[in-house]
């Protein structure tokens, strides 16, 4: 089976989550769009003779709730056994990290002092670290933003609104790395598996999506992706 058939009147309708900076962004002067994911997108295009129709989205979560609705052909996200019913994967493409910010003057160090009693981390709802630390947290007090970014400016604007808030390294980068009021946690919450995805309804061409992902690996397209937008930390998945 081809990936010819995710086609629609010529076009392919590709979600694109701007709230991971590590592989994806929007120029905010020009609207251009960057990263690997939509260096992905386009090759595919490419090689299926379609025009890539970029829907863009504030998060993963946002991502996922639109699945059914038919409102994309192929998105980018961290593989989760929690929208199994909702989403199929290719292979992972790229390895990410998710970790904490604290103000400056937090008493905690190191993620894994966050799971304790009354210890309130901000997250992005439905994001893979969402996911993640719902599994695994056992007594850490989860607040939840709609967005990465929404998350962010809250903790920023709201001292009282939670202990620390968890990102993708890179994004939480973006947002504070040149804040001299907040500081990164030693360690990191999770690796993530971000891999290309269909909506349950396609996952016939899930396999076929996995040879793309593969071939792109291996003929080093995604390396060369990831360090062009300046992403050279992050890992090529195996």
């Amino acid at each position: 089976m081809t990936l010819d058939g995710l086609k629609r009147d010529g076009k392919l309708k590709v979600a694109i989550n701007l709230g991971n900076a590590a592989l994806a962004r929007q120029d905010e002067m020009t609207g251009d769009l960057s990263g690997v994911t939509v260096a992905l997108a386009r090759r595919l295009c490419d090689e299926i003779g379609a025009e890539p129709d970029f829907i863009l989205f504030e998060g993963a979560g946002k991502v996922v709730a639109a699945a059914p609705s038919d409102a994309w052909d192929i998105a980018f996200l961290a593989i989760d056994k929690e929208r199994a019913e909702a989403i199929a994967y290719s292979d992972p493409y790229v390895l990410i990290e998710a970790t904490a910010v604290v103000r400056q003057d937090s008493q905690l160090s190191h993620v894994d002092e966050l799971d304790r009693p009354q210890t309130r981390l901000l997250v992005a709802r439905n994001s893979a670290y969402d996911l993640y630390l719902t599994a695994n947290a056992r007594h850490l007090d989860l607040v939840r933003a709609e967005t990465p970014k929404a998350s962010f400016d809250r903790f920023r604007s709201e001292p009282g609104s939670a202990d620390a808030v968890a990102g993708v390294r890179q994004s939480l980068e973006t947002a504070f790395a040149t804040d001299p009021g907040f500081r990164f946690l030693d360690g990191a919450i999770s690796a993530i598996e971000q891999a290309m995805a269909l909506p349950i309804a396609k996952s016939a061409l899930a396999s076929a999506l996995s040879d793309f992902v593969q071939r792109a690996k291996q003929d080093g397209f995604v390396r060369q992706a990831l360090d062009e937008s300046g992403q050279t930390s992050l890992t090529v998945a195996p």
